[in-house]
């Protein structure tokens, strides 16, 4: 799911080059479709998320859902291009939470786009991500829901400062995050996750932790995602 996120190379390898489990692997793939209206939203993007080693330095985090949007379409989720990159999957339903730290100074929104695409497909958008560097691009990025009455009620695309993006190739599922300050402050150059987190980033949102705020939301909910597809995938002995 986002950046590079937690991928299942092994399940998508298997999926796509035919060595051996290519029943169970297509069953995995579809049983993934339907995980946005079999499974709670609560199990989803729970209330609270903890981070164990997830800041700046191996720091803990924890984070507390503020909202929750309503499940929907893609409409304005996005901006212009990625929009563009990702219409090819097709929007079968998005599902996003906004989340912010135990000191309410940051805000992420977290999100899981379940698609309408084959596993040819999802693994032909993974590649390019990957050979392209999509997931850098300052123009290709996920918005966030800025909730009204809450924490992150300031949170627009001038706040965004650091994000990831992460297209699954074993579900058909692109997960993302996008993170900002709680106080409502512009970001003139936000910087992917990836780098922000990255040895040596000096940029406002490294030094914040910014970066980490996005990747460590986005593969915990991930990975949250990834417990529910093995679930969903369980086999009656």
């Amino acid at each position: 799911m986002l950046g590079v996120g937690l991928i299942g190379g092994a399940v998508a390898g298997s999926l796509l080059t035919g060595d051996g489990g290519d029943a169970a692997a297509v069953d995995h793939f579809t049983s993934a479709a339907a995980l946005w209206h079999s499974v709670p939203v609560d199990q989803l993007f729970p209330t609270t998320v903890e981070g164990v080693g997830a800041g700046p330095g191996g720091a803990d985090r924890t984070w507390t859902r503020v909202a929750v949007a309503p499940d929907s379409g893609c409409a304005h989720a996005f901006d212009p291009l990625l929009q563009k990159v990702l219409a090819p999957l097709g929007c079968q339903r998005l599902l996003r939470a906004t989340y912010t730290d135990a000191t309410q100074s940051y805000v992420t929104t977290v999100g899981l786009l379940f698609t309408k695409a084959d596993p040819a497909a999802m693994s032909a958008l993974a590649t390019r991500f990957r050979t392209e560097r999509l997931d850098r691009r300052t123009d290709l990025m996920p918005r966030p829901y800025a909730a009204e009455g809450s924490v992150a009620a300031a949170f627009g695309d001038k706040q965004r400062a650091s994000w990831t993006v992460s297209v699954l190739t074993d579900a058909p599922v692109v997960a993302y995050a996008v993170s900002g300050w709680a106080d409502g402050r512009g970001v003139d150059s936000p910087q992917p996750a990836a780098d922000a987190v990255s040895s040596g980033a000096t940029t406002a949102p490294a030094q914040a932790g910014l970066g980490n705020e996005a990747q460590g939301l986005a593969d915990r909910i991930e990975r949250r995602l990834r417990e529910h597809l093995g679930t969903a995938t369980e086999k009656p002995s």
